[in-house]
């Protein structure tokens, strides 16, 4: 709770911004700068918050905005000058809703790849769109000399009619442009979508584990992107009363990345620090050094500097330094809870069912018929029966090399079979996606820890609970995610069950090994699965851990139906009911611990029969 005049977290950014923008035109009078220069920051910032959501916040780096920056621009201009409408608040509007659909299209095409692939696709597309603007569409575009006359825009309201023109009298029209625009931005990130778009950063792979449909909302960040650089474009051709060519350029796009890196990635508004620093440095070297072309190779030196030693920018900077001249002394942390102490941990709130109940079914909650993988000449598993009764604890084993990852692998849908059937709950999921098999109630933890490292404890869980609660896919921009229903009550029941309650301020790189395995389970039981398959839990553990896990496991495992690989058979045998026995990709065996510790064959597969299987 906030006291005295303090202003609740939420709003205290929105405000400080409405006093900053107020203020600014008379602080950057009295330092001498231009107004022009400071509309034209306060239109790459707009321009560079779009881009912020899609490479500070989803982690999608294009260089193609300048297509969109121009295309919006374009638009806008074109229903001013050539088409003839009067309204200018309605053109920027049209504009902005064309670089949206034009970047729905271009983002169909550019998010078939990731990574450095994502990026060079939108260099194409860039350099098409700046070919298209001088080139077949110049009738419309003005090719070289861009459309001139672009009116400013004019209000009038009970006969009162108001102008804003150029220079410092068109500054009250972009500040306010700017100011709504950070402000749904500001909505975006503290949104659901916006927690999701920092898994998909942090983790694309999980984040789709986990039950979100990641290539949707990569598609929405993209459009988010088009839709602030469509405006942007437009509100440049009305600050200038002209739309320059140039906005197409790909030189544009490089622009709004270096100043966004100078300012500060994901935080809203390095764009608009990294445009200021960049547009007022430009006229010193040029206007008062008189450096000519040269500022280019200053301001590079510069820029260098910045990024070389103020690594997260200036605003991620002025954050460290007040985090820690003012960082506020911190509660101490509860201490640890033990597993076999649980009784006496404070009761955690109800827990809301799952959104979407499992289908009852009276056979296996699992059967698979025949299930086969190749991978080209090699033979991961070969025609596998398998089944699980509903609440069973079943364990797998086998040596290296069984294909007890790979069955996993396909169970969960993340590799398709080459033949064979996979049933769940009564339905056929075979060839079906990872994402949309946990939204049905399966998943599964990872062998090697498939964390969001950069963000906490809590944030970790809430990303896979949000998937639970809310589905693969839901375009809840603007609303909060603490309103979320049942999302606070799942996130703190799994924290409690992963006793991990204690630690659910910490980030994830911060966390001891065992930590970090018990937090790969809790990610999967966020979801709320009926069927939870663990894959080697207790790799890495030092032998007290692994004796704590097994106790988690097995609280877990109280009303859930659980599948666990583990090498470690006397801890694996003391918690599973049945045990499967995989060898070279088959089935060796199956039956009850005792039953597999006498069998002769597992004992040859494990120990060439010179020892019973499970015992030292």
């Amino acid at each position: 709770m906030t006291s005295g005049l303090s202003l609740p977290r939420p709003s205290r950014a929105e405000v400080l911004t409405a006093v900053a923008l107020v203020a600014a035109p008379f602080v950057l009078e009295f330092l001498g700068a231009a107004p022009d220069t400071v509309n034209r920051v306060l239109v790459l910032g707009l321009f560079g918050i779009g881009f912020d959501i899609l490479f500070g916040y989803t982690g999608l780096l294009s260089f193609g905005q300048s297509a969109l920056y121009g295309t919006g621009g374009m638009v806008a201009a074109y229903l001013l000058v050539e088409a003839g409408f009067s309204s200018v608040l309605l053109s920027l509007l049209i504009g902005t809703v064309v670089a949206a659909v034009v970047g729905y299209l271009v983002g169909l095409i550019a998010l078939r790849r990731t990574g450095i692939y994502f990026a060079m696709i939108t260099v194409a597309i860039s350099e098409v769109f700046f070919y298209l603007e001088f080139n077949p569409l110049s009738r419309w575009t003005g090719g070289e000399n861009g459309l001139t006359g672009v009116p400013a825009p004019v209000f009038s309201l009970f006969g009162y009619t108001h102008a804003f023109k150029s220079g410092s009298a068109l500054y009250p029209f972009l500040a306010l442009c700017f100011f709504i625009g950070i402000v749904v931005a500001l909505r975006i990130v503290r949104s659901p979508v916006g927690v999701v778009f920092r898994a998909i950063r942090e983790n694309p792979l999980r984040a789709a584990a986990v039950g979100h449909n990641v290539h949707g909302y990569k598609l929405v960040a993209f459009v988010i992107a088009a839709a602030y650089a469509g405006l942007a474009g437009g509100l440049l051709g009305v600050m200038q009363g002209f739309m320059p060519p140039d906005a197409f350029m790909f030189d544009t796009s490089g622009q709004l990345v270096i100043q966004t890196a100078i300012g500060g990635i994901g935080t809203l508004f390095g764009p608009l620090a990294g445009a200021a620093v960049w547009l007022f440095l430009q006229d010193f070297l040029q206007g008062t050094l008189n450096m000519g072309t040269t500022w280019k190779l200053a301001l590079g030196l510069v820029f260098l500097l910045l990024v070389c030693f103020l690594r997260k920018g200036i605003i991620g900077g002025l954050a460290d330094l007040y985090a820690m001249v003012f960082r506020r002394k911190k509660p101490a942390e509860a201490p640890a809870v033990r597993a076999d102490s649980r009784a006496a941990a404070p009761a955690t709130p109800p827990v809301p069912p799952r959104r979407l109940p499992a289908v009852a079914t009276d056979g296996p909650v699992l059967r698979v018929k025949g299930l086969t993988k190749h991978y080209g000449g090699v033979l991961a598993n070969t025609d596998i029966d398998f089944s699980v009764r509903r609440g069973e604890l079943r364990g797998i084993i086998g040596p290296n090399g069984a294909g007890k990852s790979t069955f996993f692998k396909m169970l969960t849908c993340e590799v398709t079979p080459t033949s064979g059937q996979i049933v769940f709950e009564g339905r056929d999921i075979t060839g079906m996606g990872v994402t949309d098999v946990c939204q049905l109630g399966l998943t599964k933890s990872y062998q090697v820890n498939q964390l969001f490292d950069k963000l906490t404890v809590a944030e970790n869980v809430t990303i896979s609970a949000l998937a639970e609660r809310r589905g693969r896919f839901r375009l809840d921009l603007l609303s909060n995610v603490d309103r979320v229903d049942g999302l606070q009550a799942r996130v703190a029941h799994t924290l409690e069950l992963v006793n991990l309650t204690h630690r659910a301020g910490a980030r994830v790189s911060e966390l001891a090994y065992g930590e970090k395995r018990r937090l790969e389970v809790g990610l999967a039981l966020a979801s709320s699965p009926s069927l939870l398959l663990l894959d080697e839990p207790l790799a890495g553990m030092s032998p007290s851990e692994r004796v704590e896990t097994v106790k988690l496991l097995r609280s877990i495992a109280e009303g859930r139906t659980l599948i666990v690989i583990d090498h470690d058979m006397d801890l694996l045998f003391e918690m599973v009911e049945r045990v499967t026995v995989l060898q070279e990709g088959r089935i060796l065996a199956e039956g009850t611990p005792e039953e597999i510790r006498n069998n002769a064959a597992v004992q040859e597969a494990y120990l060439g029969g010179m020892h019973a299987v499970g015992k030292p």
